[in-house]
């Protein structure tokens, strides 16, 4: 199949799981073409057979304040559908990515070309939930082949939201256990230890949802019982007030603020939990790769992280807020070595058993011959 795969570039989970996605699709013989405006960061790695970039770039004419960047999408992914003669435009994000995909089809001579949308949460939650835009996403979920989200909370929250008459898919994201495992020798985490420290490590995008001063208040309750180090790796709106609160607690030697990174696998492997107290969770992707690098995940009992994470098997769940518990079964964890290792392993088998990449791929793959045969 050739699969023009339209998704955000940046490190959200929504661009990281287009682009895993394309790789995987493309080492089986696919022929990709990612359509962005810059080339997606986990595909910046060098020459990837069968895979593709196109950059999408805006006209920047007076008449108009800002640039018109549905539109120039839509241009590209119009003349790509015709040049590389593509089966399937997979749009991730409802908007703008769903509308310039349908326009897309529409601008092609012979209208071939089929749409899937998945929905990956905020364009549900938040974007779609706005009065402004929910008529713009319905338009996008009707106008398309085929729908997919990325767990059965997603699914729900659509169809509580929007007023849609069609099937929504179902298919969870994955992740390459190959990539995401705990490897010997040392890691980028033996820097921050001052002693024989534990390692906590959190990654967002420190959005609001993310309650990244949570993340600082069971820090500071588990350094209480443990000795440990805290890793805040990402940035986003909430950063400053975190540092400002784990100076307030005096815990700011401990906490080390790493950024964007890559390579984050290399981080995973080598924490001893992995801290996501979010509103909510569409999914997770960062706790399912936690899992399968054997690190167990201590999180909130809310959204799609209920799917992915087994509460009390490979972590703990607890109520949206309850720092003191995630704080408490944090430190339950770390003291108890047979426990701890008993999550870390249980989190790899699950992770591999149900969400692993040739698992995912299948599903995605018989969507498309599903859509391309109707």
């Amino acid at each position: 199949m050739n699969i023009g795969m339209i998704c955000y570039p940046t490190y959200g989970g929504s661009g990281v799981v287009a682009t895993e996605l394309g790789l995987a699709l493309a080492s089986r013989g696919h022929q990709v073409h990612f359509i962005s405006y810059a080339m997606p960061f986990r595909l910046s790695n060098g020459f990837v057979e069968n895979a593709y970039y196109h950059e999408v770039s805006t006209s920047d004419y007076p008449l108009f304040q800002h640039p018109l960047y549905t539109d120039s999408l839509a241009v590209r992914a119009a003349d790509l559908a015709e040049s590389e003669d593509l089966d399937i435009l997979h749009a991730h994000y409802a908007i703008p990515h769903a509308i310039s995909a349908y326009l897309a089809r529409e601008m092609t001579a012979n209208h071939r070309v089929k749409v899937v949308t998945t929905m990956h949460g905020t364009d549900v939650t938040l974007v779609g939930n706005s009065q402004a835009f929910a008529p713009l996403v319905s338009f996008s979920i009707q106008r398309s082949d085929a729908v997919t989200v990325v767990s059965n909370w997603l699914r729900d929250k659509t169809l509580e939201y929007f007023d849609v008459n069609r099937p929504i898919n179902v298919i969870h994201n994955s992740v390459d256990s190959d990539r995401f495992r705990r490897k010997p020798g040392p890691c980028p985490c033996e820097r921050y230890r001052l002693g024989q420290e534990r390692v906590l490590l959190h990654i967002s995008n420190f959005r609001p949802v993310k309650r990244v001063q949570d993340v600082i208040q069971i820090f500071a309750r588990v350094r209480q019982s443990v000795p440990s180090v805290l890793l805040m790796i990402g940035d986003g709106p909430e950063s400053d007030k975190a540092l400002r609160l784990a100076r307030e607690l005096g815990i700011c030697p401990y906490v080390r603020f790493l950024g964007k990174q890559n390579g984050i696998e290399n981080y995973l492997g080598g924490a001893d939990l992995f801290l996501m107290p979010s509103d909510h969770e569409s999914f997770g992707l960062a706790a399912l790769e936690a899992m399968s690098s054997e690190t167990p995940v201590i999180g909130s009992d809310s959204g799609g992280l209920r799917e992915v994470v087994e509460d009390g098997v490979t972590g703990v769940l607890a109520p949206v807020g309850d720092v003191e518990t995630m704080a408490r079964r944090a430190v339950e964890i770390l003291k108890n070595p047979p426990l701890h290792q008993s999550m870390a392993r249980a989190g790899r088998e699950r992770a591999m058993r149900l969400f692993g990449v040739d698992r995912i791929v299948d599903q995605y793959v018989a969507l498309y011959e599903k859509v391309l045969e109707s």
